[in-house]
């Protein structure tokens, strides 16, 4: 039988198949291997009566996640607050590589909007609006819910984002129950409070998986090469191979495309920034290598 992996505790593993969960062990030679099941993982499973069912094979992943351990994500819903906390556009840029990195598709979603004046709605349009989905959410008052909900329909969907901006809340009221604890913002941080324990991943009543995750609010080490990091910014692509240089890097370059794009506002200046800022990382770290 095939399903897939919704939960790993204590090293069992559940398995859904159709409207049935299977309680199964893996086979040692994944461990021999040095292969570890993750949630999202598509498996075959032997049913044993009487016995622990088995996982017996761990089909090809799409892409795969080490912090949280899950993997085939087909949506990133990456969340920001219009305040508490004030959003960080380098922060969400980051995350947007990363995800762009796994090959997965993006959600902006800027939650909290109950608390934002219009500024922080119209600074994530300009910037945002034409490179990636952007919804705007309230868990307060229900805006965009069902937009997101829509968003999400027929997917194995994350949300990812830093601490506190009400990842948890989101996803409850997505559901209209209580699948996902919540913290408390601590005042001196206006960071969250951890709450969730493992990894799980949820069926929608809409359509679509969600994973409930212990925090994913960090990203894994930007491991591009020079000359990868403009493809990982989908607006840049259109223009990589049209600059005077070959390897042009679109710092400091002249008759570069990427640059006359930033000049006259196609590309917004934020997002270059965050470019040149990674640009800058990877050189460095190149350096002591």
């Amino acid at each position: 039988m095939i399903g897939v992996i919704v939960k790993g505790i204590g090293g069992f593993y559940f398995v859904k198949v159709d409207d049935k969960v299977y309680r199964c062990k893996a086979r040692g030679i994944f461990r021999k291997e040095g292969i570890v099941p993750r949630v999202g993982d598509e498996v075959s499973i032997v049913v044993q009566e009487g016995q622990e069912s088995v996982i017996d094979r761990i089909f090809p992943r799409r892409n795969e996640f080490l912090r949280p351990a899950i993997a085939n994500v087909d949506r990133l819903i990456i969340v920001m607050a219009a305040m508490r906390p004030e959003p960080n556009l380098t922060i969400l840029d980051r995350f947007l590589v990363m995800a762009e990195q796994h090959r997965t598709s993006v959600v902006i979603c800027l939650n909290k909007i109950d608390l934002d004046n219009g500024e922080v709605r119209r600074v994530f349009a300009e910037t945002y609006k034409t490179v990636y989905p952007l919804v705007f959410t309230s868990t307060v008052t229900g805006d965009g819910i069902q937009t997101l909900k829509g968003l999400m329909a027929g997917k194995k969907c994350c949300f990812a984002g830093p601490s506190g901006v009400g990842k948890s809340n989101l996803l409850n009221r997505l559901e209209g129950r209580v699948i996902a604890e919540t913290g408390e913002i601590s005042n001196k941080s206006q960071r969250g409070k951890h709450t969730t324990r493992h990894v799980e991943l949820y069926e929608l009543e809409g359509g679509g998986l969600v994973f409930d995750t212990p925090g994913f609010t960090s990203f894994d080490i930007l491991e591009a090469e020079e000359d990868q990091l403009a493809y990982l910014y989908p607006e840049m692509v259109p223009l990589i191979g049209k600059c005077r240089y070959d390897n042009c890097r679109h710092l400091a370059e002249p008759d570069c495309r990427i640059r006359d794009a930033v000049a006259s506002g196609s590309i917004h200046r934020s997002r270059y920034e965050s470019y040149c800022s990674q640009m800058k990382e990877i050189q460095e770290k190149r350096k002591y290598q």
